[in-house]
Formats: C-alpha cells, structure tokens, sequence
C-alpha cells in the first residue's frame, strides 16, 4: 500500500471514530426525564371483573342445615352398579378438573401433560376401574361449571379441590373427604395485611362459584371484590398490581406462592375448614361407594401418603395424615 493511500485511509478512520463518538456524546449526555413517566395498567385477565355489589350470597345458617356434612356413604365393596358399568363399558373415566390450580391440576411446562394430586386421585381411580390410571379423559371445567357438569353427565366426578358443604349436597353426591385444608390470605411482600381486619378497604382478586368468596363477603364485607376464572389469574393479577390480596384455600395458595415466592407470600392464621370430596352426579350411589372403595385402598396402603410427599409436603410441610372418614348406610 502507498503512503498517499495510507494516509487517505487514517484520515477517514480518524473522522468516522470522532463522528461516533460526537454520536455517543450526543446520546448519552442529555438526561432522561423521567418527571411524566407514568404506570399504564395492563388489561385484566379475560372475564375478570368487579364483584356486582347486589350480587346474592348464600345465607351461613344453609352450612348447618344437612348434620354431618362430610358424611358418605359406605364402600360395601361395590365394584358393579348401573353407573360403574356404563363407565366400564365406555373404556375410560371423564374426569372434570381445572388446570390452573397448581400443586393439584396443572400442566407440565414442557410435556404438556396434566399432573398433580388431584390428578393421581383420578387415576387411582380409573386404576380400580379398570386395572390402569391412564384411561381418563379429563374435562376442563371453570370453578362456575363443576355442579352443571355433575347434573348434566358431562363428567363422571370431578376432582377439582371441591369443599363439601350442605349447599352443595343438595345438587351434587360426595365421597368422604380426601384432603382437608384451611383457608387463608395471600398477599404481595410488605403489603401491611396480616389478617381480615386489614381486608377493610383492600381490592381481593377471587374465584366465582367458590366457598372462599363466599366466606370472604361475611367475614370482611368491606372489602371490594373483583372476580377471575381461575386461581392462577388471581396470581396474575396480583403481579399486575391490580389487586392487594386473594383468599382461597391453603393449599392452592401455596401453589400460587411457590410460582412466585419473591412477590408473594401467605399470612395470617387459619380461617375455615375445607374437606375436599370427589363430587359425584347425585343419585348415583353405586359409583359413590366405589369411589369411597378407592380412597380407603389408599389411605390403607400408603398411596395417600406417597401422593401427599411428592406434590404437597414441600409446600405444605409433613401431613398428619389423611382424613378420616364417617360414613352413613
């Protein structure tokens, strides 16, 4: 290369470096005002809404009206039945579940599969169907929809962490329990809400159709509802800052918590009793006997305790076991 041409090409070199770094100077030395920056909130979750203020609540005296609520009926050792051989003569069981309640029903990130404890009951009991827990067909159903699945026959049971109350017996047959929690208050970190009392006034993200609303609008009537489909968008929408607090039972709030334990977290003592039972299409006696055949088979041999382990104990801590049932006929 010839000194002219060297020289040519240094000078341009020389004036393209001193144009960038007039560009940078230019970038990096006026300072960013951030005076009329403001929060745009995000939009709700699809069908999430404010609680109606005339919306009708289910009178408290209607939860002692049915005596022992958790009461069922006998196994016998029914394995036959009207109900028990359609099922059978269809090959497989339709289970109604929601899987956005984690730790119970949720799917698997990257197989794309249903799992869960709820889950595994179902299949415990398509194992006692027909010697194999893969033959289920799961129904997604809303928290709104399980009892109109049940009277309908869309479903066979639903295992969707499902309290028995009196209410709901009259429109839907129950197994004995099969897991008993407590409901709660899940609020974001350094909230300043420690309990009910501090509800007063508080935005609670809550699921229709479920008993911990219902419990939340007689125990804190001042606090201002907005509803969600599911649990998982009330997760959302505490992410989102659009709500201070949601209250359900403690084991799906766990589930929320464990998606997100830098954000949020539980607080405050134990609020209600929540036995979960494997709702039934009512009249069916034959598959409610059945059903109560299974969870005693695992409660007897360990199956109860080995589902508890693997899905609830790390975020629950140890069990005491699984409920004891009561039965009536």
């Amino acid at each position: 290369m010839s000194t002219r041409r060297f020289r040519h090409g240094v000078a341009l070199a020389l004036t393209a470096t001193a144009l960038l770094s007039a560009g940078c100077a230019a970038t990096t030395s006026a300072p960013r005002d951030d005076s009329t920056a403001s929060y745009i909130e995000p939009p709700l979750p699809a069908s999430a809404a404010p609680l109606p203020t005339n919306s009708p609540l289910p009178p408290a005296a209607a939860e002692q009206s049915c005596g022992d609520v958790t009461a069922s009926l006998s196994p016998n050792g029914t394995t036959q039945g009207t109900s028990i051989d359609a099922i059978r003569a269809r090959g497989r069981l339709l289970v109604g579940l929601d899987p956005g309640s984690n730790l119970f029903s949720f799917r698997d990130p990257i197989s794309g599969t249903l799992e869960g404890f709820d889950v595994d009951i179902a299949g415990e009991i398509a194992r006692d169907l027909f010697g194999d827990p893969q033959r289920v067909e799961y129904r997604i159903l809303s928290q709104t929809d399980r009892e109109r699945a049940l009277r309908e026959h869309t479903v066979d049971v639903v295992l969707e962490t499902m309290t028995i109350n009196c209410q709901r017996k009259q429109h839907v047959a129950f197994s004995v329990p099969y897991f008993m929690a407590h409901q709660r208050i899940l609020v974001t970190k350094n909230s300043g809400i420690n309990g009910l009392a501090d509800l007063a006034g508080k935005r609670m993200c809550m699921v229709k159709g479920t008993t911990s609303l219902d419990f939340i609008r007689r125990a804190q009537p001042k606090a201002n509802i907005l509803t969600a489909p599911t649990w998982a968008d009330c997760l959302v929408i505490l992410q989102q800052r659009q709500a201070d607090a949601a209250s359900t039972d403690n084991a799906l709030l766990a589930g929320l918590a464990a998606q997100d334990p830098y954000y949020v977290e539980l607080v405050g003592p134990d609020l209600t009793d929540e036995p979960y039972g494997v709702g039934i299409p009512p009249g069916q006696d034959d598959m409610v006997r059945f059903v109560n055949g299974t969870l005693a088979r695992i409660r007897s041999d360990g199956t109860w305790n080995r589902l508890y382990q693997r899905w609830l104990q790390p975020a629950l801590g140890p069990s005491s076991g699984p409920p004891q049932p009561e039965y009536q006929g």
